[in-house]
């Protein structure tokens, strides 16, 4: 038990190192040359206005990837919100998302515990067998903010047979929930030409709550 405390300790001190560098280096350059960035920034939104339909796409493919590349899916959703202003880029986030989440579903339906374990680990699959056996299927939703442990809830989902149709409206309500809250961030940081601390609000948020979830086992694990 100690020497899981130990491995849960380190892997938190880790992860938050991780958080820290990634934060860094979005907010140093933003010190240093902030202006001159929103300025380059600006002008692309100008352009990306001219093609919209192509931003949405692309946008949506790269979301919709999510299951099977390393995609950071908050940055995007906040893209979407950026470029496609708030109605449209939630509409393009919660339908890259969903796609995704089907997309794995029935992938790990077909293929099996192999199949997942080689995208996600080993780790995070037994994490969210844990994490299944405390919150049943709302897991599916739960999960969805957590980075690695999104992917993971959704390929659990189909490994264990989870009805689709309850996956599907569970996942969806989720997604939803969580592209409107990026997507606003996006659309928001427009107004105040505030581009980069926005970019950086996606990529720390998630972070933040895996950190909490990984977090919350190592301090019950040292309590015992």
């Amino acid at each position: 038990m100690k020497e899981a405390t130990g491995d849960n300790k380190r892997q938190f001190t880790r992860l938050a190192g991780l958080a820290i560098l990634v934060l860094a280096f979005i907010l140093v350059p933003f010190a240093l040359f902030g202006q001159a960035m929103d300025r380059s920034i600006s002008s692309h939104l100008q352009d990306a206005a001219g093609h919209r339909s192509a931003v949405a796409m692309i946008l949506g493919m790269s979301l919709a990837a999510d299951i099977v590349l390393p995609v950071p899916s908050s940055v995007i959703s906040t893209a979407c919100g950026l470029l496609l202003g708030l109605r449209l880029g939630t509409i393009v986030s919660l339908a890259g998302m969903t796609f995704s989440c089907v997309a794995g579903y029935r992938l790990a339906h077909r293929l099996g515990r192999p199949f997942a374990t080689r995208f996600v680990g080993n780790a995070e699959m037994k994490r969210i067998e844990a994490f299944s056996r405390r919150f049943g299927h709302w897991a599916v939703i739960l999960a969805r903010p957590v980075p690695m442990l999104a992917e993971a809830s959704v390929l659990f989902a189909g490994l264990g047979g989870m009805p689709f149709g309850r996956f599907l409206m569970m996942s969806t309500l989720s997604n939803l929930a969580i592209s409107l809250v990026y997507a606003a961030v996006g659309a928001t940081s427009t107004r105040f030409n505030a581009f980069l601390p926005a970019f950086a609000g996606s990529v720390l948020i998630p972070w933040l709550v895996m950190l909490a979830v990984r977090r919350a086992p190592a301090a019950a694990t040292a309590s015992e």
